[in-house]
């Protein structure tokens, strides 16, 4: 679960890295994406999207959280203050560093579409964490929900956006809670034991995989499973049913993939490494387009660097994007190491033994194997 977690946060993150540019132009930034200039990238987006294994991951950790706690004689407030507080409590950081930067930016005669640009990609990540929030809080409606009940409101949602074209226009935005309740239920799910058996994992992932196919194909869903500029459908904002049914692929993988991720996690450095993002897994999220930002801003000392203030309009500038990366890397750590406490809760006294692990041991081989 640890190592999915991570997996999730870490594509999340260098995918938009890899499909954010912000170009200089007139003066100021602005925002646009390799996407919307080369649309045969979209395959990039089937990489790093994805937020779906997260939710699965999310529902599972949290219904066994609650069953756990219920066993203990803990009240559903104490159980759901301990869930929200660590997942919230860094947002008050960056909220606090926007405001006073989005300040001095408009003192200092920013143009105010740069400054918009900015706060946007800045504050973009609470839009997961308060979707995530609300349903942690729901948990306890949701143990027994069978995930086809919210896959069938967004399927009637889209028939009516799409097909029949009729309804609200906020009707879409349905979609927002009941598109991600699909594969927190799936964790939940996972947690009954539902989706023990390999059987239950390959029809997640093939009958994901063949239903968003045939609406990329013939449906006239857009190929890019993220926001494109300019584009007249977003499979993102909000979730379309090909965004969902690819979460289900996607869930149906990471399904697959337990055991081989249970013995790669049996390697001390990998286990580190997973150990590392999960004890600042938000804030991780949260500081990534902070930490673009900032290397974007400070780069423009220097002058229109390619892949970090030219148009993404080429091949090229994907190149001189991946030799950014490491950059951007380095600035989230230096992030990372200012705001984990924020997440992490207040120091250990020094005279407290840390409940990490200091040594790992690999699962004990079977007698037949020894």
């Amino acid at each position: 679960m640890d190592a999915l977690r991570a997996i999730a946060i870490l594509g999340v993150v260098l995918g938009h890295w890899l499909v954010t540019a912000l170009v200089a132009k007139d003066g100021g930034l602005h925002t646009t994406s390799p996407l919307q200039h080369m649309p045969q990238l979209a395959p990039i987006s089937w990489l790093f999207q994805t937020l779906a294994v997260f939710f699965l991951v999310g529902g599972h950790v949290a219904t066994r959280s609650l069953a756990t706690a219920r066993a203990r004689g803990d009240t559903y407030r104490s159980w759901l203050r301990a869930r929200l507080t660590r997942l919230l409590r860094p947002v008050a950081a960056l909220l606090c560093l926007w405001a006073v930067t989005a300040t001095a930016l408009l003192l200092t005669g920013t143009p105010l579409a740069t400054t918009e640009a900015l706060l946007k990609l800045a504050l973009s990540p609470l839009w997961f964490l308060l979707v995530f929030a609300g349903l942690t809080a729901a948990t306890p409606l949701l143990t027994r929900l069978n995930p086809l009940w919210p896959l069938a409101v967004v399927l009637h949602v889209d028939l009516l956006r799409f097909g029949l074209h009729t309804g609200p226009s906020w009707l879409g935005w349905l979609n927002l809670p009941a598109g991600w309740l699909v594969p927190y239920t799936l964790g939940a799910a996972w947690t009954r034991g539902e989706l023990d058996s390999r059987r239950a994992a390959r029809v997640l992932f093939l009958g994901g995989t063949a239903a968003t196919a045939v609406l990329i194909a013939c449906a006239g869903y857009p190929a890019s499973m993220v926001g494109v500029p300019g584009a007249r459908i977003s499979n993102l904002d909000p979730p379309t049913l090909a965004a969902v049914t690819f979460g289900l692929a996607q869930c149906g993988l990471a399904l697959l993939l337990r055991d081989r991720l249970r013995r790669a996690m049996a390697r001390p450095l990998l286990w580190a490494a997973v150990a590392l993002v999960n004890l600042s897994a938000m804030t991780i999220y949260l500081w990534h387009q902070t930490a673009m930002m900032a290397t974007t801003a400070t780069g423009l000392l220097a002058g229109r660097l390619p892949g970090l203030h030219t148009s993404p309009d080429s091949v090229g500038w994907v190149a001189y994007r991946l030799a950014w990366l490491p950059v951007f890397g380095l600035v989230l750590a230096v992030c990372r190491t200012a705001f984990r406490h924020h997440e992490q809760g207040p120091r250990r006294p020094r005279n407290r033994r840390s409940p990490v692990v200091r040594r790992h041991l690999p699962p004990a081989k079977k007698p037949r194997n020894a």
